[in-house]
């Protein structure tokens, strides 16, 4: 565990925090910008017995042991769960329910561990991630508890869309932006990683260097631009067969393939730029001006809408291949 390269401003940030801990710190920004990784890092330092010049964890005290092994008794994570594993039932078809949320009883199970000393008389520390994955009555349990912190107690809030969070849960946090790095430094580091193309993984990540290292794999390159190549012909396009073709792909990463397809065609239609298909930038710029941009838009909004529900589509080969007749009409008819 130890800090990414472009995080060193940020825990120059956290470690003067030290003299006047708040109760709680929100980490908010884009997924895949090392939120997590920081703040766990930053609640190891917390729980370090022999902090190292910079506030860096020491890595071999019995607390940091601790941690590697799975967290020490002055630590807790909170994470989605899925309603089988919150309430300890398993019914059928729900073994593969993908984690969904934060539920009240996570955020009641914490009164006792908040209630009682320190292990070792240090600082008790909770790091909830994401943290709007928390529903309303986990989000009012836990605004309770922060309105009246115990001493020593100190609450890391990881979020990707801090819009989600309460007014009054935000309010009661130091904010703290983790921004995205320079690019030259997120490809220096993907190359270190032996990513390859890591400034194409970069761009369709959006700029989010730990986002492109999940998309640098091989096989996902691969199909990522067989389906590009569909959608690049779209008078020769064949949503059923396509469709057909993304079984083995989860819906929610060919629907995200889409909509960045479609962004990256309105872009260049309205600023001549596009975002997350560089490779792909003689084919969208063929497509040109062969849809209308208001309908264009009606689409993304319906893809938006779409990427809500698509991890419980009824039938995943009809879901995909709705959305890719709309696609071919939208392009072509227009």
């Amino acid at each position: 565990m130890s800090l990414l390269p472009w995080q060193i401003d940020l825990w120059q940030r956290l470690t003067r925090l030290r003299s006047r801990l708040p109760h709680a710190i929100l980490l908010k920004g884009s997924r895949g910008t090392g939120k997590f990784s920081l703040g766990r890092i930053w609640a190891k330092s917390l729980l370090c017995e022999q902090p190292q010049e910079k506030g860096l964890p020491c890595g071999t005290c019995p607390a940091c042991n601790w941690f590697e092994q799975g967290g020490p008794p002055d630590f807790r994570l909170v994470e989605p769960v899925s309603a089988a594993e919150e309430t300890g039932e398993k019914g059928e078809g729900q073994t593969k329910r993908s984690k969904q949320h934060i539920g009240v009883e996570q955020i009641r199970e914490l009164a006792d561990f908040l209630n009682i000393a320190s292990h070792r008389g240090g600082y008790r520390v909770v790091v909830i991630h994401p943290a709007e994955a928390m529903n309303a009555a986990a989000a009012n349990a836990l605004l309770k508890t922060l309105e009246e912190p115990g001493p020593g107690t100190l609450f890391i809030l990881v979020s990707h869309r801090p819009q989600r969070l309460p007014a009054t849960i935000i309010s009661r946090c130091h904010q703290i932006s983790v921004s995205r790095p320079d690019p030259a430094v997120a490809e220096e580091w993907l190359r270190e990683q032996g990513a390859p193309e890591p400034d194409l993984c970069l761009a369709e990540s959006g700029g989010a260097p730990l986002a492109a290292l999940d998309v640098a794999d091989p096989e996902y390159r691969r199909l990522r631009k067989a389906f590009l190549e569909e959608l690049s012909q779209p008078r020769a396009l064949d949503p059923i067969g396509v469709a057909e073709r993304m079984l083995k792909i989860e819906p929610a990463r060919t629907v995200l393939w889409l909509q960045r397809w479609c962004y990256d065609l309105a872009s260049l239609r309205l600023t001549g730029r596009l975002r997350y298909n560089p490779d792909f930038a003689d084919r969208l710029t063929a497509i040109g001006n062969s849809f209308d941009i208001l309908a264009m838009t009606r689409y993304l909004r319906s893809l938006a809408a779409a990427q809500r529900v698509v991890q419980h589509p009824l039938n995943s080969r009809l879901f995909v291949e709705d959305l890719l007749l709309s696609y071919g009409q939208l392009v072509v008819l227009n």
